[in-house]
């Protein structure tokens, strides 16, 4: 069972305090190439020293941001691994899945199901109102667009599911000896860790209701599913899509993407059909792919700690 490979009597809740400290220190170091870009730019070329992040994302390149935020994400995720196997004593493989080998097939399932449902959706939002975008599409910048995300978004998304899904659900799982605080707990921390994302400031904190809402999904498939795989998958494809299809003045993220919204942000029904809908038919297509059953064990039932301790 995927959360009972981290319940063990040595797996105390401080560890993951510590763990979490560890592996924020690890991103830090890899941001520090991105810090020297930001002041070597600005001391060189003479250029105003950057006040604020929406700033600091605009001084460069796209894809070379891009390159310099990823490598960040990078040096968290070696950092996940060398807490969970020093600190924990566990494998990487247990905080992926608690099948004897990572299910890619499962990976790739999700990451093809929902970047068809990206693509779609883009789509019909395109045809409806043609006018909010502009096609932004340069081959060459593309390509390397392309390249650099094929490679660097999956490890930014695999980055924040092993925090999240893996790393801090079993370390809540050890607090709690349930199944609802884990989930609870990490899907109101993933959703809070993008409150200063600029899509919050431009459309308000309803759409913290969407944040929140992928990651209670997430880990509803990550609890069901016992294993991250099909998170892994979503999230990759969520990002990488994204960042490929359309980009806007007012993202996280600024891409050589092949269209541009130029529209004025608004939270409205893209906020909550996600959640209360889409969300809800990917659960479907998953229980009937994988026959999940027992939902209210697997999602709010106690941990037997005398069983899973010996």
């Amino acid at each position: 069972m995927f959360l009972e490979q981290g319940i063990k009597p040595e797996n105390k809740f401080w560890k993951y305090l510590i763990g979490s400290v560890l592996i924020i220190i690890a991103s830090f170091i890899g941001q520090i190439p991105f810090s020297i870009a930001v002041l070597y730019k600005s001391f060189k070329g003479k250029e105003v020293f950057p006040t604020d992040n929406a700033a600091v994302m605009k001084m460069f390149e796209p894809n070379m941001t891009l390159f310099l935020v990823m490598i960040s994400f990078a040096f968290a995720l070696a950092g996940i691994y060398f807490v969970v196997k020093y600190l924990h004593n566990q494998t990487f493989l247990s905080i992926t899945t608690s099948r004897q080998k990572t299910d890619w097939n499962r990976v790739f399932f999700s990451f093809l199901l929902w970047s068809a449902f990206s693509v779609l959706s883009f789509f019909i939002i395109y045809l409806r109102s043609p006018e909010n975008f502009v096609w932004n599409f340069k081959l060459v910048p593309f390509l390397i667009l392309a390249l650099l995300g094929t490679v660097l978004i999956p490890i930014q998304t695999s980055t924040e599911e092993y925090v999240f899904r893996g790393y801090l659900m079993q370390g809540f799982a050890n607090l709690a000896h349930n199944r609802w605080f884990p989930l609870m707990m990490t899907s109101l921390i993933f959703g809070c860790m993008h409150i200063f994302n600029p899509e919050v400031a431009k459309m308000g904190y309803i759409i913290m209701v969407y944040y929140i809402g992928t990651g209670l999904f997430l880990g509803v498939i990550t609890l069901m599913d016992e294993g991250m795989e099909l998170a892994l998958g979503f999230h990759a494809a969520n990002n990488l899509t994204g960042a490929l299809l359309v980009t806007s003045d007012w993202s996280v993220f600024q891409t050589h993407s092949i269209f541009k919204d130029m529209s004025e942000p608004s939270a409205g029904l893209d906020v909550i059909l996600p959640v209360v809908v889409i969300y809800p038919i990917l659960l479907f297509i998953f229980t009937k792919k994988y026959n999940w059953t027992n939902w209210k064990e697997k999602l709010t039932g106690e941990i037997n700690t005398v069983k899973t301790l010996n």
